[in-house]
């Protein structure tokens, strides 16, 4: 079945098919938010996973393919400065992580990556298909950023898939629709983003969704000024999504497809 993939791809498929399974077995178990419109929702968030699963397998590009890259050539800082294997390891995943924040704020700021980026979030709901729920373009840009951080750092095999897995794993986890208790939330969202950290990025109110871009660590949002604790009509009260495309028909995969190409 998985002959055509590369070793660290089926590792990394495995680890995202048993996160999946025991995220939605929580968020059925234990939901944060009741009537999330999983018909509505899920079709197309699942759709537009598979188009850029597909994706990533035909293009030559990926975040492997950069360390395999910077290791031929001998290029990167810590191939350069002949840096041991676990503190190159940590760096990585530590720099790593925060390149993903200021690239996903800087998706924010700027008028075309918006326009290539908000598909994530005219998602109506939040539960852990919006984690699969990104644009191929923002999948394509995203791989490019993350590959030249990779080859600057001489990032060591290993670590580049570790953050994979866990970037993946941290993605679903924080977009989950599950119930946490608030006293266990107020300690994890010292250290890692939790969904009810996460959800509030998901408001539909402008304010609040250019906070909290953290995807793994939260340290970032506290130490750049973009934290914010609690959503202001409460997380079962809040409106998820934007003011634009939030309509049933804009749901469907073509429409989620050519949204960045569209106004409203």
């Amino acid at each position: 079945m998985f002959e055509n993939l590369s070793p660290d791809m089926v590792i990394r498929l495995y680890a995202f098919s048993i996160v999946l399974g025991a995220l939605v077995l929580w968020e059925l178990l234990a939901p944060r938010r009741l009537n999330i419109l999983r018909k509505l929702r899920w079709p197309s968030n699942f759709g537009i996973f598979l188009i850029n699963s597909v994706l990533l397998v035909v293009i030559p590009a990926s975040a492997l393919g950069a360390s395999l890259l910077s290791l031929e050539y001998k290029f990167g800082l810590f191939i350069w400065f002949k840096a041991s294997l676990w503190p190159s390891i940590i760096l990585t995943l530590l720099i790593l992580d925060a390149a993903i924040y200021w690239q996903h704020r800087l998706f924010h700021r700027f008028g075309l990556l918006w326009r290539i980026h908000r598909m994530h979030h005219t998602d109506t709901e939040f539960d852990v298909t919006t984690a699969l729920r990104f644009h191929p373009i923002e999948i394509l840009l995203s791989i490019l950023i993350k590959g030249a951080v990779i080859i600057l750092l001489g990032a060591p095999i290993l670590a580049v898939i570790g953050f994979e897995i866990i970037l993946n794993s941290a993605a679903m986890f924080n977009h989950s629709n599950v119930r946490i208790p608030r006293w266990l939330d107020k300690y994890l969202r010292y250290i890692v983003v939790t969904p009810d950290m996460h959800r509030v990025h998901h408001s539909v109110y402008k304010d609040e969704h250019d906070f909290n871009y953290g995807f793994c660590l939260s340290w970032w949002d506290r130490l750049f000024g973009s934290y914010v604790s609690q959503p202001k009509d409460g997380h079962c009260g809040m409106t998820i999504g934007l003011e634009i495309f939030n309509q049933k028909e804009d749901a469907r995969l073509d429409k989620l497809l050519t949204q960045p190409f569209r106004s409203q």
